[in-house]
Parts: C-alpha cells; sequence; structure tokens
C-alpha cells in the first residue's frame, strides 16, 4: 500500500489485479455491504474519493480505482486506433476488477472521465451495472455536438489533446504543474489561492507526481484522442444498435460549472440516452464547479449512499 493510500484511506486494504488484456489496475477495498466503485476524472487518481469513500465504507463496501493510464494502473499500448485508451477499455478493465473481487453486480459512480466509463458499462455490461451516478457530465457526443464559444474556451483541452504531431506533449511537457494547476483551479504552484484548499496537500502532491511523468501524460493525451475518434464510433453503434441505458442514473453536477451552462437540462439529456427515462433524476451541487467531489464530499457522500439505498433495483432488459 502507498504512502498516500495509507494515509489518507484508513483501514482500506490495497489490490493490484490483472485484466483480461494483460493490464493491472490499482486500487483499494474496504468496508460490508452492498458495493459501490467509484471512479475518478482527469487529471487525478482514485485518491479524489479520500473523504468520500470511507464514510461511505461504514455503509457499503467500497471499491476505489485507477483508471488504466491513470494513477498507479498500468499503462495501456499506443496505436494508430487509440482503443486501448477507449472508455470501451476502461469499462472492462473495471468489470474484470469487480468480478475479481466477488462482486457480481454493483453501482458505479463515476466523475469526469470516470463518469464516461461509467456509462460505457451500462451500454456493454448491462448486467453487471445495476445503478449509475454520472458526476457533471455531459455525454460525450453532445459536448462534440454542441460546441459554441463558451465551451470551447472551457475545454480547450478537447481539441488541443487529440492534435497529433507531439503538439500537446510539448504542450503539457512545458509546464505540467502549472497547467495541472490551472485545471484544477488552483492559483499559483502554491496550491494557495482560488479552490487550493480543496484538495488535501497529500492528494494534489500524489496528483503533481504522476503528472510529472511523462508517460502518464501520454495516456491523458490518448484518453482525449480516443473520445474524440473511436469512443464517437461506439457510441454512434450502440445508439443505432438501440443500446441506451437500463438502470437507475443519477446525474449531479456544479451549479457554477460548465455542464450548469448547458442549453438543455442535463436530465433531459441523460433520459433521452435511457430506455427507462423515468429512472434518471438528478440535479444541481449548489456552490460547486467541476470538481464537485473535492469541493462537496459531504454532499457526494450522502448523495451516493441515497441513490445506492434507494434506487429501485432492475433487471437488465434483454
Amino acid at each position: 500500500m502507498s504512502a498516500v493510500t495509507r494515509e489518507l484511506f484508513p483501514g482500506f486494504e490495497s489490490f493490484d489485479l490483472m485484466t483480461g488484456d494483460g493490464l493491472t489496475i490499482h486500487g483499494a477495498k474496504a468496508g460490508t455491504g452492498e458495493p459501490i466503485l467509484l471512479l475518478h476524472g482527469f487529471p487525478q487518481s482514485h485518491v479524489m474519493w479520500h473523504r468520500v469513500a470511507p464514510a461511505l465504507a461504514e455503509h457499503f463496501t467500497v471499491v476505489v480505482t485507477d483508471l488504466r493510464g491513470y494513477g498507479e494502473s498500468a499503462l495501456p499500448d499506443v496505436d494508430s486506433t487509440h482503443s486501448p485508451h477507449s472508455f470501451r477499455a476502461m469499462a472492462a478493465d473495471q468489470v474484470a476488477v469487480m468480478q475479481q473481487l466477488g462482486f457480481d453486480r454493483f453501482v458505479v459512480v463515476g466523475h469526469d472521465r470516470g463518469a464516461r466509463t461509467a456509462h460505457r458499462m451500462a451500454l456493454d455490461f448491462d448486467d453487471a451495472v445495476s445503478g449509475i451516478v454520472l458526476l457533471d457530465i455531459m455525454p460525450t457526443e453532445w459536448v462534440y455536438a454542441n460546441v459554441d464559444a463558451e465551451l470551447a474556451l472551457a475545454y480547450f483541452h478537447w481539441f488541443m489533446f487529440p492534435q497529433a504531431s507531439g503538439l500537446p506533449e510539448s504542450f503539457l511537457a512545458a509546464d505540467p504543474i502549472g497547467y495541472l494547476h490551472s485545471v484544477l483551479g488552483i492559483s499559483g504552484r502554491s496550491a494557495v489561492g482560488a479552490k487550493g484548499d480543496a484538495y488535501h496537500p497529500s492528494a494534489l502532491a500524489e496528483y503533481e507526481r504522476l503528472f510529472n511523468e511523462p508517460a502518464r501524460r501520454l495516456a491523458t493525451i490518448e484518453d482525449y484522442r480516443a473520445a474524440a475518434t473511436i469512443d464517437l464510433q461506439h457510441d454512434a453503434q450502440s445508439r443505432e444498435a438501440g443500446r441506451l441505458i437500463d438502470c437507475p442514473c443519477h446525474v449531479a453536477w456544479g451549479a457554477n460549472g460548465m455542464v450548469a451552462r448547458a442549453n438543455r437540462s442535463p436530465v433531459e439529456v441523460w433520459q433521452e440516452l435511457s430506455s427507462r427515462p423515468e429512472l434518471v433524476t438528478g440535479g444541481t451541487v449548489a456552490g460547486a464547479s467541476h470538481f464537485l467531489v473535492d469541493e462537496f464530499p459531504e454532499t457526494i457522500t450522502q448523495l451516493v449512499a441515497d441513490f445506492a439505498t434507494s434506487a429501485t433495483p432492475v433487471s437488465p432488459r434483454r
């Protein structure tokens, strides 16, 4: 167990489990009761759940993991299709991990890239996913189809990172920590100002350590290259085949973030991607921006606990 996991996740046991394609996924587990899988987003790791996971573990079995290419999980190969970094590959990893831990059906809670992975899990593995909580995202297809000037400026990395010829690699290499702090909303390298106090010093140090590694930054870039290419193909194929979310889904977003500025209700958009729109609920987290888990951990803890406790169990439609 790493020092940061030992410090921030008391009572959790670390694991490194092999997936079907030979990659190792790192994570930690604690608690008893119904299983909940927590998935992080960019540019973080499983460490982002340190104020949420221990509280949930008092009532549930909680699993936190690093997505492939992130944190301490294995780095996938890079190829021209970007499929090793797709949400489909990430989703398959997480199902394999949960099955090895003995959980055939579970709730998935994801933030940012983790939420996109949860969406793909609900489509590809509807027999394993009993419910999903999606934190501060609109569907990937919807984002690319509804770009305006405000969104393009806020999400510029969605268009920068997919560029070829080493451009995003060079961009990030110039000042990786400065960029990391900018994304997290922190003023300067001292982590003082703006939202700096939302991040535990040990958690922030872990994000800095990982983002300083060129291979980890490349995995991040490949994640976004996949989102702009093969992930869109997978989403289109699922839509054309009538594959929709078939389980309870709760959508939450920061009242001060970009999702809140969308020209459509996030709940309505996600309802359109569900075969059971009556099971799609959601709302804003007052005062929060994109990093709502870090800013309002108690609110997110209660939201997840309520969902996991009261979400109507449904059997997947065949």
